[in-house]
């Protein structure tokens, strides 16, 4: 159930609306909206008759959300989550994000070139790798603290917010002391406690869709975090395991429209892990923006051959650069710009 409260309603009325839910033991969240307020109500609402709420001051109704996903849900927000995440730079708005970098950080020098060269082509954010999870236990596993502290040093040198993976609630506030954005990757959209981890931690967070997960099970993730009164979330897409080998898993860009119906979240995507081929990047990001993603999370590299992790799908700095000004006139189609 969500409450809207009426325009003029004041912060005295929200709080003894928040208190008041929370005095028969359901939790209460407040979604701010340009116009208005509304409160959502999170546990069993049997506990209360219907018109419990319409009767308090300040609220204008209430509204039951059929959806399990009830902050996530585009019932209970009438209006598009977007990102802040300082000097300018946000990720839903009208300007397509691109949040470019390797998968993994291998040196002070390689992140902070590479840093450079996506901000010069016009990147939101630089992503990287610290701790990196793996298949294989015997293939690199990441830098991990001192891959966080070389990524810091080229948000310095570039301006640019940077994202990183974390793996376990224990790494939440190590990596949080260092990265603008939380990322969860495939492997951890169902684990829950590192859920409520990164919701609590209060920053951005970029959540990936596991590679099985039905669009239900991947927004009721997002509703975890959510949940810890965080409402900084962006989902990816990022492929989906089929029975097609030819490449690494399958890009399912018609996620993007059903969710935009669904959801008031941006949705990002991220085409170099969802084909594992590096000439499919560039025409999928281009599918991407065309069907209305709010972003996109590309893997590149000065020498792609040469890269600890995952090459083949990871392209060179020229060819980003290039895939920047290629986006210019799809993103102008759509009525977006980069």
């Amino acid at each position: 159930m969500i409450i809207v409260m009426k325009p003029d309603a004041t912060k005295k009325d929200i709080d003894h609306v928040l208190e008041r839910i929370e005095s028969v033991g359901l939790k209460g969240v407040l979604l701010q909206g340009t116009s208005r307020n509304v409160i959502a109500v999170i546990g069993d609402e049997r506990v209360v008759p219907a018109d419990f709420w319409d009767v308090l001051p300040g609220v204008e109704k209430s509204v039951p959300i059929l959806a399990p996903y009830k902050l996530a849900s585009k019932e209970g927000k009438d209006f598009k989550t977007v990102i802040h995440l300082g000097n300018g730079k946000k990720i839903g708005g009208e300007q397509i994000a691109v949040i470019a970098g390797p998968c993994a950080i291998e040196s002070k020098e390689q992140i902070v070139e590479i840093a450079k060269r996506v901000r010069d082509a016009g990147a939101t954010a630089l992503r990287g790798g610290a701790f990196k999870p793996r298949s294989n236990p015997y293939t690199f596993q990441g830098l991990q603290e001192e891959g966080l502290v070389h990524l810091a040093r080229a948000r310095e040198a570039s301006g640019l917010p940077i994202v990183t993976e974390v793996l376990t609630p224990e790494h939440v506030k190590l990596v949080s002391k260092y990265s603008d954005i939380l990322q969860v990757g495939t492997r951890n959209m169902q684990n829950f406690l590192l859920l409520r981890a990164v919701g609590e931690a209060g920053k951005p967070v970029i959540l990936k869709r596991g590679m099985s997960a039905t669009i239900e099970e991947f927004l009721l993730a997002a509703e975890y975090i959510l949940a810890q009164n965080n409402p900084n979330v962006i989902l990816c897409e990022r492929g989906i395991r089929t029975f097609e080998t030819f490449t690494r898993f399958t890009l399912s860009l018609s996620i993007v429209p059903q969710l935009k119906e669904m959801t008031h979240l941006p949705i990002i995507v991220d085409p170099s892990h969802g084909t594992g081929k590096r000439s499919l990047v560039n025409p999928m990001c281009k599918g991407a923006v065309a069907v209305g993603a709010d972003g996109l999370l590309v893997e590149t590299h000065p020498d792609p051959e040469r890269s600890f992790v995952d090459g083949p799908q990871t392209i060179n700095l020229e060819a980003f650069e290039c895939l920047m000004q290629e986006l210019k006139p799809v993103a102008e189609a759509v009525g977006r710009r980069m």
